[in-house]
């Protein structure tokens, strides 16, 4: 429910403080399930492979990302943040390169130029009841642009923040990045009338950048 408080977020007790819309919202605390999907089970299996690299690392090694982090500042909350910790950075950066097959680097790399990003817009058809997905690519996006996606949602659901790796975005055929397959395998196929969530970045040398929305209708059968 919303509240009149001083700006707060995190948990209390028995509650959970946030900033909703229209202002401060405390919220009962509710313990998530736990499915233990393969695709959860994966990213786990990383964070504590990388986490136990960071104690195999030399001091100097050590000291080298903890002056790279101390440049680099943690996502902003409630209009506050730090820097980083080089273990923290550490995981960072090199969670993203095994998420994606790259090696474990030990010393940290310097911060990227991104690019452009390459997709532009998301396209849905459903041809003879065929639904596809695609992303519109005027240029080629590499091997380093991520694609997050959304299970199928209300038509009338406006923000999504619950978007999971699908993969890295498929080189583009006349202009268009077919991403039916990636997304079908994860969330099956959308039924007609729902609404699709996707959010498109990319990573350099473990490093990304912020990610952009893409929303669209699954249309009635052509």
């Amino acid at each position: 429910m919303k509240i009149l408080d001083i700006p707060q977020s995190g948990k209390e007790g028995l509650s959970v403080s946030l900033q909703g819309r229209y202002g401060q919202v405390r919220r009962a605390l509710v313990i998530p399930t736990n499915p233990r999907t393969s695709a959860q089970k994966g990213v786990r299996d990383i964070f504590s492979r990388v986490a136990k690299g960071w104690r195999a690392l030399t001091q100097a090694q050590r000291n080298a990302w903890n002056a790279a982090a101390a440049q680099q500042k943690s996502k902003s909350r409630l209009g506050q943040s730090g820097p980083l910790t080089g273990s923290q950075l550490y995981v960072k950066v090199n969670a993203t390169l095994s998420q994606f097959g790259q090696p474990v680097v030990d010393t940290p790399p310097s911060l990227p130029a991104f690019p452009a990003l390459a997709p532009q817009n998301l396209v849905i058809t459903n041809a003879g009841g065929v639904i596809a997905l695609k992303l519109i690519c005027p240029t080629d996006p590499g091997d380093g642009t991520i694609i997050r996606a959304s299970a199928p949602q209300s038509a009338g659901r406006e923000v999504c923040k619950d978007v999971r790796i699908l993969g890295t975005c498929p080189a583009p055929v006349a202009g268009a990045a077919d991403i039916t397959g990636l997304y079908t395998a994860r969330f099956g196929v959308p039924a007609v009338g729902s609404k699709v969530f996707v959010v498109a970045n990319q990573y350099v040398d473990g490093y990304e950048d912020l990610g952009t929305e893409f929303t669209a209708m699954v249309p009635a059968e052509e």
